[in-house]
């Protein structure tokens, strides 16, 4: 079942998970930021467990080839054990409809966190191989699929839900999905990030309508416990905080200006499957779309 609603944040008490702000960015300075929770930070522990509650079962899979990350989670405390799978990629989805029957779960959302260029997304193949699941991505990134998300909106799999935040930057429809708030919901909560930040790095800026400067505002507005998890890692990390990613992080510590100097000079290679795999996952996969237009989730 899906619910909507629009997220309103508001500022917490000192004594409160400290947040990154999209609204004013210049009050809140990486680098000062970086010395103010350094003492705290680095007694900071983490695993890659669902927090405090029992309901959510969530596994990390890899795919070698694009070194990308899939995200499976699900409630098990609900009778239909829903589920949904993030960032699927097409040359694993067997792998990944095997673990889901193993596990006893139903599928019933296969999601993009934004079109990607290093791989063609399992979305589509998915679809013909378990009926009634649907596809979903961002309206921004101006793709197909059953389901087209803004910021705000929730996605519920049982009593579960994430939350959708716009991230662009590294692509215009870049979206952040984040486990939801409240005492019923993981603790603490995690963050899908895509490849807008990675673990000590953070996504390209120079295609697919990129911006640095976009990229450097839209992150984050999360309690610095919340985990990270990325779409893709080349150096074998698997899991971070945004309150490590603070401290830590080698571009986003800087100011804006000299991020924006760093990702100007990156100098990457052109990416060896974009012309093969953003239009593809511009049709989420190359699938076989019905002529019924997509749902809006604000609908």
């Amino acid at each position: 079942m899906l619910r909507i609603g629009v997220l309103r944040f508001v500022a917490l008490p000192r004594s409160s998970s400290f947040f990154f702000s999209t609204t004013s960015p210049k009050s809140l300075n990486p680098c000062t930021i970086r010395k103010k929770f350094a003492s705290h930070s680095r007694t900071m522990a983490y695993t890659t467990s669902s927090g405090s509650s029992s309901k959510l079962l969530f596994r990390q899979l890899f795919e070698k080839e694009s070194s990308t990350y899939t995200y499976l989670l699900a409630d098990v405390s609900h009778p239909d054990k829903p589920a949904l799978l993030i960032d699927p990629v097409d040359k694993t989805v067997d792998r990944d409809i095997s673990l889901v029957k193993e596990l006893g779960l139903k599928l019933i959302y296969a999601m993009n966190t934004h079109v990607h260029a290093d791989h063609v997304t399992g979305t589509g193949l998915m679809k013909t191989k378990l009926p009634g699941v649907k596809s979903v991505i961002s309206k921004a990134s101006k793709s197909k699929a059953d389901l087209l998300i803004e910021s705000g909106d929730k996605i519920y799999f049982g009593d579960l839900f994430l939350e959708v935040r716009a991230t662009p930057g590294h692509t215009l429809g870049c979206v952040t999905y984040v486990t939801g708030d409240g005492p019923d919901q993981p603790q603490p909560r995690m963050a899908f990030t895509g490849d807008a930040l990675l673990i000590r790095g953070c996504g390209r800026t120079d295609f697919q309508g990129g911006s640095s400067q976009q990229l450097y505002k839209s992150i984050f507005t999360l309690p610095k416990d919340t985990y990270i998890y990325p779409a893709h890692d080349y150096k074998g990390f698997t899991v971070s905080t945004v309150g490590e990613e603070m401290l830590y992080n080698p571009r986003l510590t800087k100011d804006e200006e000299e991020f924006q100097s760093i990702m100007e000079n990156l100098k990457l290679a052109y990416p060896k499957m974009i012309d093969i795999a953003v239009p593809a996952n511009m049709v989420c996969g190359l699938q076989d779309l019905s002529e019924r237009p997509a749902e809006s989730m604000a609908n």
